[in-house]
């Protein structure tokens, strides 16, 4: 017997019954299986960050303060000198690359993005070329490319080496930008061995590699000058926060470029730990890191979601995790005949469990992206990874998921393949 579908925002508000914060808009909340993905919110916040959150909202602080403190907080968890709280991981890239450009030169921080008259080109292997590289971009940079792209392109083996990065240094280079992933070429601590030998910085894209924590500290351990996390996704602060962290002086420099400069010189006093106000000849007008700011609310949730993540708390979620991708696994795998393969890819500790799950062609009619596309605009709407669709498979992340919300998603998916009956 088929459940009935739950009712909609319109069904709650002729029949008198609550409806959430979104469908008082008429917006009908989801199921999202997708992950941390920004396009769909991001990760939930535990509780102890949501009550951070509203509590940081009812005093106020000085913003540059906080951010001291906040380095405080995110050097004890990395190990670098220095860190702030960012909107986001882009946000850092383009404040990262704004302290490269422009150091404590406050005409260069005026400027930007026009670096036409300074050093502003960063060198980039050609296979870490990116969509989010426009924050870079975006900050007055522009790209010198090395490597090629020879795997993909089945023309041979080799992937990009340290020597193509030096070969491409001149007057004109300001930094070195990295993508990283355990499995990037060339290594992170060559990289950064070669580029200091010309004393250019590192910036590190390293988004989304948490987990494993260990990547705290052990990307800056490589000796990289600043590198950016997400707040919003592994660490579970809210979605529009990020950490970079590095050098204090570059992080100084971006926290000038970042903040509400609307003080008198002789009145500012911005935190010791970050800023040396004794080599400033003055303060930047608003720079261009100026509609990146970030709340106060913001800062003190995304810290005590660094503190949970970096203690491992968040592992004690694992378990119902694989409890929800196991139930899954088994209903699907009861429909007869079984229209899927089912691969359950256990967590090793500290990351979520996975469910791939591959359509049989000879039971199902329709291809990933038909069934992908039916849960989109069913009711509720089921969002999945949509990563191996051209592969024919689809891929289920439970990190959302509570009893309530698996039992719906179990109606769904058997509504869309066939096992309705």
């Amino acid at each position: 017997m088929v459940s009935r579908s739950p009712l909609t925002s319109a069904d709650k508000r002729k029949h008198g019954e609550a409806m959430s914060i979104f469908e008082q808009w008429g917006v009908e909340p989801i199921i999202n299986v997708s992950g941390s993905v920004t396009r769909l919110g991001g990760a939930p916040m535990p509780k102890a960050v949501l009550d951070a959150f509203c509590a940081a909202a009812g005093e106020s602080v000085p913003l540059d303060v906080l951010q001291g403190a906040a380095s405080r907080v995110i050097a004890e968890a990395t190990g670098a000198e220095a860190g702030i709280v960012t909107c986001g991981a882009a946000a850092g890239l383009m404040l990262g690359t704004a302290a490269i450009l422009a150091g404590f030169n406050l005409g260069r921080m005026e400027a930007l993005p026009h670096t036409e008259d300074f050093p502003h080109e960063f060198v980039a292997a050609r296979e870490h070329r990116n969509g989010y590289d426009h924050a870079l971009r975006a900050a007055g940079a522009r790209f010198v490319e090395v490597g090629f792209q020879e795997i993909v392109a089945g023309a041979g083996v080799r992937r990009v080496e340290a020597w193509e990065y030096e070969a491409a240094f001149g007057p004109m280079t300001a930094g070195v930008m990295y993508v990283y992933d355990a499995h990037a070429a060339p290594p992170l601590a060559e990289l950064v061995k070669v580029a200091h030998a010309h004393r250019l910085p590192v910036l590190v894209d390293a988004a989304g590699e948490l987990p494993p924590r260990s990547n705290l500290k052990d990307i800056l351990a490589t000796g990289a000058d600043l590198v950016v996390f997400s707040g919003g996704k592994a660490i579970r602060g809210p979605q529009s926060t990020g950490i970079l962290c590095g050098r204090r002086v570059l992080i100084a420099s971006a926290l000038l470029q970042m903040l509400d400069m609307d003080d008198h010189f002789d009145l500012w006093e911005p935190p010791e730990n970050l800023i040396d106000r004794k080599t400033l000849v003055g303060i930047p007008r608003h720079g261009i890191g100026r509609p990146l700011k970030v709340a106060k609310e913001q800062i003190a949730a995304l810290l005590t979601a660094l503190r949970l993540f970096a203690s491992g708390e968040y592992d004690r979620d694992l378990t119902e995790m694989s409890r929800h991708c196991n139930d899954i696994a088994k209903a699907l795998q009861s429909i007869q005949p079984c229209p899927v393969a089912v691969r359950e890819i256990p967590s090793d500790g500290q990351s979520y469990p996975l469910l791939e799950v591959t359509l049989n062609s000879s039971v199902v009619k329709r291809s990933a992206f038909d069934i992908c596309r039916a849960l989109r605009r069913g009711k509720p709407s089921v969002q999945v990874g949509h990563l191996k669709l051209a592969q024919g498979t689809f891929v289920i992340n439970p990190l959302h998921l509570n009893g309530e919300r698996t039992a719906v998603l179990i109606r769904r998916l058997r509504e869309e393949l066939g096992g309705t009956q």
